[in-house]
């Protein structure tokens, strides 16, 4: 789902947490990619240029398997070794967002029909790409290419982005690779954003390192809050969810107090088009637009400390999903990168879906070639950068700061000084 607003918090707090790579300086890194999220991506890019998703001839929709199939031979071209990893079951927590997903598509889906008849191309290319939604299909046939390209495939117990962060932290991968900032609080120990952009894009890659984002909050992995800005400050000045919780919980309750006091001496409502009660007369009128803006403004200000707590919040069963995820141990999994097998490949993508035979070869002979190469060593697996350590004062060169100490220059003028007193 993503965390809205954490990248823009993480640049302003913690700048030294983000770092920005070409693809090329990532060789020998192995990375855990979250296969679904990149679906969803391709199902949305990849496509024709009236913006149609891409189809075979038997009106098959091929656009995640052209984006899987081509920038993962890219990614092993630049000597990264990927495994993919899909969702399973999704958490109970979620279905509510899942629901709320399916109408914002169905309401697209209607737009777009409108759009057909008033809107321009632009109108229907966006609600085309509203309504995009990953089926089971989609996921078997990605399954499917990825292990006759030879590429590890992982299906993971419930979140995708969890599962990345545990082969993450259980050092089977050096990163975590999705656009979710939320793969953070999945306490990822890194997380590569933009690895499966298309090349044309000439987007950096982003590298997020999750201990640097924590020194640069101050924070800790117990400590996670409301939106961005006001979760730092309240977590700062209460130090645990819970005391925040409750802070704004007693907050909520004195607001609805004072509120309920106040009933009483708001202001009088308007009457109804249908009521007896006698209206302004005619040389009012010109006041009413005022006072209907006025109050309309009022009623977009935002509170003095806006933050709204949910009646229904249920904070401790969404933070044990972060803090404990059902994920499958990292030591009971195997990442196993094998030759392709090219008859398979051109049997699936050719036979089946219509690529064409020539490009499919070509690119499964690039894929066995760079999976097979011998990758040169990282200087960063030889050494570890360590801080520079100050020296203590008294070893060593004395400090030039403190008394008695003699500068620079001042030998010299010594020196000077007593051949003057001989003369």
């Amino acid at each position: 789902m993503g965390i809205k607003g954490l990248t823009p918090l993480l640049n302003e707090h913690a700048p030294n947490s983000i770092k920005e790579h070409d693809i090329k300086t990532l060789f020998g890194r192995k990375v855990a990619i979250d296969a679904s999220m990149s679906i969803y991506q391709f199902l949305i890019a990849v496509r024709q240029r009236d913006g149609e998703t891409l189809t075979n001839d038997a009106g098959e929709t091929t656009s995640h398997l052209i984006g899987f199939f081509y920038r993962t031979i890219r990614i092993v071209e630049n000597g990264i070794k990927p495994a993919y990893v899909f969702d399973g079951k999704p958490p109970e927590m979620k279905k509510g967002v899942l629901a709320k997903r399916f109408e914002r598509r169905e309401e697209a889906k209607e737009e777009g029909e409108e759009a057909k008849e008033t809107g321009t191309a632009q109108d229907l290319d966006r609600f085309s790409r509203r309504t995009v939604k990953v089926t089971r299909e989609h996921n078997e046939e990605c399954r499917r290419l990825l292990k006759l390209m030879g590429i590890p495939v992982v299906v993971a117990p419930s979140e995708a982005e969890a599962q990345c962060a545990e082969l993450a932290r259980g050092g089977k991968v050096y990163a975590a690779g999705s656009e979710d900032m939320d793969t953070l609080t999945f306490k990822a120990p890194i997380l590569f954003r933009h690895l499966t952009f298309s090349e044309a894009k000439k987007a950096p890659i982003s590298e997020i390192n999750l201990q640097a984002a924590l020194e640069g909050l101050d924070m800790n992995m117990e400590q996670a809050c409301v939106g961005p800005k006001s979760a730092l400050k309240l977590i700062k000045e209460h130090g645990s969810l819970k005391a925040v919780v409750e802070h704004l919980r007693e907050k909520s309750e004195s607001k609805k107090a004072a509120a309920n006091d106040s009933d009483g001496e708001s202001e009088v409502e308007e009457p109804a088009p249908t009521s007896d009660i006698e209206m302004p007369d005619d040389d009012d009128e010109e006041e009413k637009p005022k006072k209907a803006k006025a109050t309309k403004a009022k009623g977009k200000k935002k509170g003095k400390g806006g933050v709204q707590m949910p009646e229904e919040w249920p904070w401790e069963d969404a933070k044990k999903i972060f803090m404990n995820p059902d994920v499958t141990p990292a030591d009971e999994i195997e990442l196993e990168w094998k030759n392709p097998d090219i008859e398979g490949l051109v049997q699936f993508l050719v036979g089946e879906k219509g690529f064409s035979e020539e490009r499919v070869r070509k690119g499964a002979e690039k894929l066995q070639k760079f999976l097979n190469a011998k990758q040169q060593g990282r200087l960063d697996g030889f050494f570890t950068a360590k801080p520079k350590e100050k020296a203590p004062v008294g070893k060593g060169k004395p400090d030039p700061k403190a008394k008695g100490t003699k500068r620079k220059g001042d030998d010299k003028a010594e020196s000077s000084n007593k051949k003057g007193r001989k003369k």
